[in-house]
Parts: C-alpha cells; structure tokens; sequence
C-alpha cells in the first residue's frame, strides 16, 4: 500500500495538479481512466487520492454542518480541524484497506479469477484493485454538505465508477462484476461515507 513508482507503469502523476486531473479524468472518462491510470504496483497514488477525497469530504461536512464537530477543544475551529486531519491522515488509510478487502474477497467469491475464459496475465492484482477503490470515490469529494440527495447521488456514482473499473481491470463479465463490486461499494461507499444513512433519510427508512 505504500509502494510509490519514480516510473510507474501507466500510473499517475504526482503532484496537486495530478490529483486533479486524476480527479477530473476518474468522472468524465473513467473507462480511458482506469487503463491508462491504473499501474501494477503503484498504490501510493491512489491512497493520497482516497485521503484528500476523505479530507475534503470532512471539510464540506463541518463547514456547512458545525454542529457535527465533537467538543475536541474549547475552539470549534481547532476542534473541526482536527476532524479532518483525522479523517484524512487515519480513516481515509483504514477504510480503503477495509474496502479493498471487502474488493478482494467479493472478486473471489464472484469467480472473477477463474473459468471466465480470461488469461491471468490479462487480469489486474489486488494493487489495481485497491487502486480502483480509491479512485472510484472521486464524486465522494462532493458530498460533504449533510445533503441526502446529494450524497445518494453521488454514492450510486462512486458504485458505478467502482463497478466499470474492476470491469476494465479485472476484463470479467458485468454479472461477475456486480456480485464483485457490490458489497465493496456499499461498505466503502455506502456506510464509510454514510451514503446508506442519507438514503434512509431521503426515502424515510
């Protein structure tokens, strides 16, 4: 998870202004993304890229939400501060290991590794996975504001930009490919960024 490529192969480039394009790039043209933006080994991007999709997540939700920040301090400003360097620098990490977990083993149940016709060598690895989780939660980035349309919205995004790249990666069919991705999109997606309780909320679950 923590292996960053000088050269990577066919993977991102560094820097704000490649957080930004990868970004742009993930929600206007994600099939393109996810083959030329996605390299073997090279998950460091991607793991920056879940942070500050996490941390900007955080920003949105205390900004226009401050009730929500705990009483960390006696400053709420320090308090909602800290919020988000947690959220960026701990949850972000640990819920993309979760999620990527979650990828791996819903790949294996779904048989996407075997008896789909589909040589090994033409298939992604547990790093293009996981990378593929991070950068699917691009639209997550927009839905900090505490608005539940807005974050279903954006969830049923995020699981369709993690559905079409673990199809583009793992080149399986769309049947294996939602029994796959599916579990991972509503824990990663759905409970992480509380996409699943801003739907209960919408339709009065």
């Amino acid at each position: 998870m923590t292996s960053w490529y000088e050269d990577p192969d066919g993977g991102r480039a560094r820097g704000p202004r490649g957080l930004a394009r990868a970004w742009l790039e993930a929600l206007g043209r994600p099939r393109r993304f996810f083959v030329t933006g996605v390299g073997p080994g090279d998950q460091a991007p991607g793991l920056t890229f879940a942070a500050v999709v996490a941390g900007v997540f955080a920003l949105g939700w205390v900004v226009s939400d401050p009730a929500i920040v705990p009483g960390i301090t006696e400053n709420v400003v320090l308090s909602a501060t800290v919020v988000v360097l947690v959220v960026t620098a701990l949850a972000a990490p640990v819920g993309l290991h979760l999620t990527a977990a979650v990828a791996t083993v819903s790949l294996i149940v779904a048989s996407i590794e075997v008896n789909d016709g589909v040589s090994l060598r033409d298939r992604g690895g547990v790093s293009e996975t996981v990378q593929v989780v991070a950068y699917a939660s691009a639209p997550m980035a927009l839905a900090g504001p505490p608005v539940p349309a807005l974050r279903l919205a954006c969830g049923l995004y995020a699981a369709v930009l993690l559905l079409v790249g673990l199809r583009t990666i793992h080149a399986t069919t769309w049947l294996r490919t939602l029994v796959g991705g599916l579990p991972p999109a509503v824990f990663g997606y759905g409970i992480g960024y509380r996409v699943v309780a801003a739907t209960r909320t919408l339709f009065g679950g």
